[in-house]
């Protein structure tokens, strides 16, 4: 079974992708800033990560910024989740490090198609 972290302070949001994702038959993982995001991965070594881009104590910039920079933790695909999604944006993440993104309001069939996507790999 694959396990994926969920990086989300919003509780609506967190348990909407946790719900869909466990529906699926995937292991869930959660934190809700991105420190403890990042000790998550580190100590659960998760198939994927869902990062929320606007997280208190650490952003999903810094936190994918030491996720990619870990030797133990930089193979791990990172997805953001933002809802600031304008021109350039897609560019700009993956130019942090990110894999690939998502804009919020998330598509629940354009989530589920991400996650099968990066599991393949």
């Amino acid at each position: 079974m694959h396990r994926i972290l969920i990086v989300e302070d919003d509780r609506i949001n967190r348990t909407l992708f946790r719900d869909v994702l466990q529906s699926q038959g995937y292991a869930t993982i959660e934190a809700t800033n991105g420190i403890d995001g990042v000790k998550a991965a580190e100590n659960e070594a998760p198939k994927l990560i869902l990062m929320d881009i606007q997280l208190p104590d650490m952003d999903g910039m810094k936190a994918v910024e030491r996720l990619k920079s870990n030797p133990a933790t930089r193979n791990i695909p990172v997805v953001a989740l933002t809802g600031y999604a304008l021109k350039g944006d897609r560019e700009r993440l993956l130019a942090l490090g990110f894999d690939d993104y998502l804009s919020k309001p998330v598509d629940i069939d354009d989530l589920l198609e991400k996650v099968t996507e990066w599991l393949k790999h």
